[in-house]
């Protein structure tokens, strides 16, 4: 957690509050240190950005959601999109 905190320049009790808030929820290794993924430490980037503008923690969390959420739905949509069969348009009637 230590390495994980100043790599992003915040403090170990700023990303066990994101695991209280449910955020981030780290692995754990067999001696029970926490261990961040990539992806987590960019979440956990994304909500000090928010933080330091203003946003509440809470708020900051439901933001980083939604916007994840809509990412993935967006990724969905692409991937759908490229394997949908091309659509004929419609003829004039003769």
């Amino acid at each position: 957690m230590g390495r994980a905190a100043e790599m992003l320049g915040v403090t170990p009790a700023f990303l066990r509050s994101l695991d209280t808030a449910r955020l981030i929820v780290p692995q754990r290794s067999s001696g029970g240190h926490r261990r961040y993924s990539r992806y987590q430490l960019r979440l956990a980037q994304r909500a000090r950005d928010l933080i330091d503008e203003g946003t509440a923690l809470e708020a900051a969390c439901r933001i980083i959601i939604l916007e994840d959420q809509l990412a993935e739905a967006r990724r969905i949509n692409a991937e759908l999109q490229q394997h949908r069969p091309p659509q004929n348009p419609p003829q004039a009637p003769a």
